[in-house]
């Protein structure tokens, strides 16, 4: 729709608004305005029609709807099979908070307030507004795990509920290694009875007993050795494109660019090994 305006066609293109900020967070640049800072002084040659600084920041929060397509695209090739005819893939699935305001804002915070809520972190101890990404990655031996699924939702859903409406015919034949939030037998048997999806999960303490077992005990301390390749990801992506901070993020459409833009960098660093 936006291109039945008398804009339909503006000089500066789409593709170069996604090429700049893309290439600008590859480099390091975390904030739209350090990006088009990097863009003009140093590619300005390469961008002659380049615009003002309000106009791009504009054009990509435009784009914002067409960058989760382009991850998937990129996500594809990254993961070139359908995992419907493979057998026992093993993948990890975990979430990580994106913060848009820290604990002490985090009860006044209004910003991107349509998609964005107040939640808790378990792993970090933390209360935080914001949004939550959940990610389902393959398991790389070796190395940590590369993604293949993402999805984008509010601080305050669970990973449990998520995962419930996530998973379904689209990730058969799989076996997931995810941590204690993802305990639930039943939801375990119905997934394993229609989509042969097995999840694995650490052992946890029944009602009023106080020590895990041995068995018990060895068998959560495996599937936590494994489950670290998903957080080594988190880290690499804090690392690489500053995924986590989010402070900069003021709306919907900002909150979609900073999350799935950083995603497609960080796919296009593991790709080319940038």
């Amino acid at each position: 729709m936006q291109r039945f305006t008398n804009n339909c066609r503006p000089k500066f293109t789409d593709e170069e608004v996604i090429t700049c900020y893309i290439w600008g967070v590859l480099n390091g640049k975390s904030s739209v305005k350090d990006v088009y800072k990097f863009i003009r002084d140093y590619w300005g040659d390469w961008f002659p029609l380049l615009p003002k600084y309000h106009a791009f920041n504009h054009r990509i929060n435009q784009l914002h709807d067409v960058l989760p397509t382009i991850l998937t695209i990129v996500l594809s090739n990254l993961m070139p099979y359908s995992t419907k005819f493979i057998p026992t893939l093993e993948h990890l699935l975990d979430s990580m908070p994106i913060i848009v305001a820290g604990w002490k804002r985090s009860n006044r915070a209004r910003a991107a307030n349509s998609f964005c809520n107040k939640g808790y972190c378990s792993s970090k101890g933390l209360y935080y507004y914001g949004a939550k990404v959940h990610i389902l990655g393959m398991i790389r031996p070796g190395s940590f795990c590369t993604p293949a699924a993402v999805r984008l939702t509010g601080a305050k859903e669970s990973d449990i509920t998520v995962a419930k409406e996530w998973l379904n015919s689209d990730f058969a034949n799989l076996t997931i290694f995810a941590d204690k939030a993802y305990i639930d037998k039943n939801w375990h048997q119905t997934l394993k009875q229609l989509y042969n999806i097995s999840i694995v999960t650490p052992k946890k303490l029944a009602k009023g007993q106080q020590f895990l077992d041995a068995a018990d005990k060895i068998y959560s301390q495996g599937v936590s050795r494994i489950r670290q390749a998903v957080e080594t990801m988190f880290n690499w992506l804090n690392e690489k494109v500053n995924l986590q901070n989010a402070s900069k993020v003021r709306s919907e459409k900002s909150l979609f660019v900073h999350v799935f833009g950083k995603l497609i960098a960080a796919c296009f660093a593991l790709v080319f090994n940038f």
